[in-house]
């Protein structure tokens, strides 16, 4: 198994695939994670990340009435120092919907790309490859490395 590509400073996006890998520990994703995850605790990175994340990372949890779970989840999310979520704002919106006609994206996928383009994330994980389509975006898909 390989290793992330972690920038030395900056802020790191994590898609809604990786904290779900992250929380639920689910291997093999979890522990190429852990490094990431260390350099977060460390406060050497910082974790930035779209609101919509939460209706991403919560409907599971949610459906199973497993309330451990979603407390997880909104402890990572909501409650940590690590974690900077962004508001879904106009002016995402509007960068989003230009990504997504030229990028061919998913809706959630562009507003995830926006955000992060428009906090200058220095790193983009996710498993998801369309995000390599996207102009600026420095992305690391999960399977690459395992």
């Amino acid at each position: 198994m390989g290793q992330l590509t972690l920038p030395s400073t900056g802020a790191v996006y994590l898609d809604a695939d990786a904290i779900i890998y992250a929380i639920e520990k689910i291997e093999p994703y979890y522990s190429l994670l852990l490094p990431l995850l260390s350099a977060v605790n460390r406060r050497t990175i910082g974790l930035v990340g779209s609101e919509l994340l939460l209706v991403e990372t919560l409907v599971k949890p949610i459906e199973l009435g497993d309330a451990e779970l979603e407390a997880n989840f909104r402890r990572f999310l909501t409650a940590s120092r690590e974690m900077r979520l962004l508001p879904v704002s106009l002016s995402i919106l509007e960068s989003a919907l230009k990504l997504r006609v030229a990028h061919r994206i998913r809706t959630p996928d562009a507003i995830h790309a926006a955000t992060a383009l428009a906090t200058n994330c220095t790193l983009f994980v996710s498993n998801d490859p369309a995000f390599r389509r996207v102009t600026g975006l420095q992305v690391n898909i999960l399977d690459d490395f395992v």
